[in-house]
């Protein structure tokens, strides 16, 4: 297993009673995600929020629905329509759900692929996926310094940050899932902190810290800190004397399979040449 599950529910439950002050990122996806959801005329009177905030992060949804927010921390569940489930089994029944939207919350569960047929399985049919996700270019200063540091200090690598997908990936596994029409697109956003350490400190309180099987178990040096801190100021600062943290967001809209939606015509169907649309001659 690549994430340690029970870990990534404890660093959440820690997490959760100043989960608010670190939710910046949280809050941003969530108005991005309602921005898509607006331009969608039609109603989804039974929802699914995958990725809970007892301080109530969750999405304005047009119409009256049914909202239900769950997530593998108990602690972060709102008092009313909240389930605590883990987001590797999904305890719904089939076509019973008009929409699903996930905001930063499936990027750390070990079969993406699994959890994305579920979801789609839970949809009715012209149902609804939308997924925000932590992309590639996430934190790529953070691993470059933590890497150079440790093979300072070690000669060798241990994982401290979380590996995420790219946008071609997360394409593939929305169709292998058997999502139709999906779409993956990005935002970066660069956040500058005063030092590396009020950064790690802001992902402990979004409960982010390393969650991999695979990590060191044992406290971080004071020493393999101090050479991070040191690499990090010297390869990224700014003039300011800040250092930039870099978040990718990857957004996936599908749809579960229905008959009345739009098909790709099947492959050399095509009545007319591009030379002809063109209104060009071929050589």
């Amino acid at each position: 297993m690549i994430f340690d599950r029970h870990t990534i529910r404890r660093h959440k439950n820690r997490a959760a009673c100043r989960f608010k002050d670190h939710s910046f990122l949280t809050d941003w996806t969530i108005k991005e995600m309602e921005d898509r959801l607006c331009s969608i005329k039609r109603a989804f009177p039974a929802a699914l929020q995958i990725g809970a905030d007892a301080q109530n992060s969750r999405m304005k949804i047009n119409g009256n629905t049914f909202l239900v927010q769950m997530d593998l921390a108990e602690n972060l569940l709102p008092a009313r329509n909240a389930l605590q489930a883990d987001e590797e089994f999904l305890p719904f029944a089939e076509s019973s759900l008009d929409l699903i939207f996930s905001p930063l919350s499936l990027h750390n569960v070990n079969d993406l692929p699994g959890t994305l047929v579920q979801i789609r399985k839970a949809l009715k049919p012209d149902g609804l996926f939308l997924g925000a996700f932590f992309g590639g270019d996430t934190l790529h200063e953070l691993r470059s310094a933590l890497s150079e540091a440790e093979l300072q200090i070690k000669g060798g690598l241990s994982p401290r940050v979380s590996p995420f997908a790219d946008k071609r990936q997360m394409g593939d596994l929305m169709q292998r899932a058997g999502f139709a029409l999906p779409v993956v697109d990005s935002e970066k956003l660069s956040v500058s902190y005063a030092r590396p350490l009020d950064l790690m400190k802001e992902l402990r309180g979004m409960g982010e810290s390393c969650a991999m099987s695979a990590r060191p178990k044992h406290f971080t040096s004071r020493n393999l800190l101090d050479a991070a801190n040191d690499i990090y100021v010297r390869k990224f600062s700014e003039k300011d004397g800040r250092i930039p943290a870099s978040f990718e967001i990857l957004f996936l809209t599908g749809w579960a399979p229905h008959e009345s939606q739009q098909k790709p015509l099947p492959r050399g169907s095509a009545q007319h040449s591009l030379a002809e649309a063109l209104n060009t001659e071929k050589p």
